[in-house]
């Protein structure tokens, strides 16, 4: 399998999967794509399903990179990343959820972080490190950490918003120690963002360092993202008898909603997607008006989707041929300011008995609104928003014992202000160290 730039339209540049992979974001400043979307036997991974969510995403794996991995080597690596497993919840008569977060991290990015970090320890043979760079707005520090720990041959550089994540988050993010370089950034999520990118442009710095990322930008954390999906869609057959959900994807930097582009173009049976956003509604004004006008991000309860200008529109746009009309007849827009989000979570505890996190409240919030037939994705788990939670309910609910052990260790972070130089010479620092 062969790999191009969206903004690659000739396909004159084609790239392996480890030269995508290690790259990141492709030389052009374009996102990756793969150069054919394979197409799948629904029957094969119902089947497969059957068994277990890692049965189901070794068959749809192999589809992907059966040609560039040896099967038994991906395999194992597939069955080592998903030692967990994601059920569809029925919170009330009609109304279903898919629970992303039942992984190490409790979040729903532990599905990417981790094939990618079992991903890249297969493909990287070099005797010099590699570098994942990654840029977070919450719960993608904590899984990329969790995902690449200790794997050999591979330093990690996690930079996150000071004082725009969670505690815990934070605690995730910046207790491990090892390979893993927590950078405590003095500005939003867009500048963490905007500095990554900086990096990758930068074609001097990265002729001599070996650097990749493991946001959603990255090929290794994108396709994975496309298996939950199936999986929904098995267990809401089982329990519907229905054939074409519409699903809601809680939003943010749109890796998630493409991913699930990416399974219904792969052969995966759904009425349509609602993107579920917060204040930052860039796409939801998008998809009404025709014209995109990406912004400064503004801070919300549901910080994960506090991203203003999302990497992986063009990479949705792209799937649609540039076609607005074909975007919009299988997309819609929602959103929920921080007011709303809590009438949800609330909503939710008092009629149902289900403790929702704030991101996945705005999936609630838009599947009512719209009054679907499927179900919404939930995205990370309440405790990891236990001060929301808490203020919007009124009580506390147990945490879970993997997160009580980050949240009683020591933080160790280094602080940074939003320059480039200043970042490039932390990472060959951490090279070093």
């Amino acid at each position: 399998m062969k790999y191009y730039s969206t903004r690659d339209k000739g396909r004159l540049a084609p790239h392996t999967l480890k030269d995508a992979a290690f790259m990141g974001l492709a030389p052009d400043g374009g996102l990756f794509v793969p150069e054919r979307i394979p197409a799948v036997d629904m029957a094969a991974v119902e089947s497969a399903a059957a068994e277990s969510y890692a049965d189901m995403a070794c068959y749809l794996a192999g589809l992907f990179f059966g040609e560039d991995v040896p099967q038994a080597e991906l395999e194992a690596m597939v069955r080592r990343a998903y030692n967990f497993d994601c059920p569809l919840v029925k919170v009330a008569e009609g109304k279903y959820t898919l629970e992303l977060f039942h992984g190490p991290t409790f979040a729903f990015k532990d599905f990417g972080a981790r094939f990618m970090g079992g991903m890249l320890g297969l493909l990287n043979q070099s005797a010099d490190d590699l570098v994942v760079l990654t840029a977070t707005s919450g719960d993608t520090g904590s899984a990329v950490a969790a995902g690449f720990y200790n794997v050999p041959g591979i330093k990690v550089v996690v930079l996150y918003p000071n004082g725009k994540v969670s505690d815990l988050q934070e605690s995730q993010m910046t207790t491990l120690g090892g390979n893993i370089r927590p950078v405590r950034v003095n500005g939003n999520f867009d500048d963490c963002q905007a500095l990554v990118k900086k990096v990758f442009a930068d074609s001097d710095f990265r002729t001599d360092v070996n650097v990749t990322s493991a946001n959603s930008i990255n090929i290794l954390r994108w396709i994975p993202q496309s298996f939950y999906y199936f999986y929904g869609w098995c267990q809401w057959k089982k329990a519907t008898g229905a054939e074409l959900p519409t699903i809601v994807v809680p939003s943010g930097n749109y890796g998630n909603i493409t991913a699930g582009m990416l399974a219904h173009a792969m052969g995966l049976p759904v009425k349509g997607f609602i993107a579920g956003s917060n204040a930052n509604d860039v796409v939801p004004q998008y998809l009404r008006s025709g014209v995109y006008n990406p912004r400064e991000s503004v801070r919300t309860i549901a910080n994960a989707m506090d991203v203003g200008a999302p990497s992986n529109f063009e990479r949705m746009m792209y799937l649609y041929g540039e076609d607005f009309g074909r975007l919009t007849n299988e997309l819609s827009g929602f959103s929920s300011t921080d007011v709303e989000i809590r009438e949800g979570i609330r909503e939710m505890y008092d009629l149902y008995g289900y403790v929702s996190d704030p991101h996945s409240a705005v999936g609630y919030n838009a599947s009512k609104a719209y009054g679907i037939e499927g179900f919404w994705l939930s995205t990370a788990h309440n405790a990891k928003f236990r001060e929301v939670i808490m203020e919007t309910l009124g009580r506390e609910f147990p945490i879970p014992e993997g997160l009580q052990i980050a949240m009683r260790k020591q933080k160790h972070f280094h602080p940074m202000d939003v320059r480039v130089d200043d970042l490039e010479d932390y990472i060959v620092k951490s090279l070093t160290d």
